[in-house]
């Protein structure tokens, strides 16, 4: 039994090959066999509405979001400027005016 690596997108186990390609039957993701460790290395980060982000980017933040720690809270509305795009839990780290540096999750921003 050969052992076929993970869904990149969705992790889903049960990937086949299809020719040159391998195949996810559960997000129909297709990729190429040499691709391996590329395509998680161009990992893709995007805002709750979809829109692809990159450093350097706006974003406005969609909920209040508390600060842990602190009784600080970021309102709804909070633009935030020159975004750098990290991994981990929290994928953006910036410097939001009146509480300083953060991470923010991506799911809770929009692109401005």
């Amino acid at each position: 039994m050969s052992t076929l690596p993970p869904c990149p997108q969705c992790d889903s186990e049960y990937t086949y090959e299809d020719g040159d390609m391998l195949v996810c039957p559960e997000c129909a993701h297709e990729w190429s066999k040499d691709a391996g460790d590329a395509t998680e290395a161009a990992k893709v980060i995007k805002d709750a509405f979809g829109n692809e982000l990159k450093d350097g980017d706006a974003v406005t933040v969609i909920k209040d979001l508390k600060v842990k720690g602190s009784s600080l809270v970021v309102k709804q509305g909070t633009k935030v400027k020159s975004i750098r795009l990290v991994d981990g839990d929290h994928d953006i780290d910036c410097k939001i005016d009146g509480i300083g540096a953060m991470q923010l999750k991506s799911e809770f921003v929009k692109k401005a």
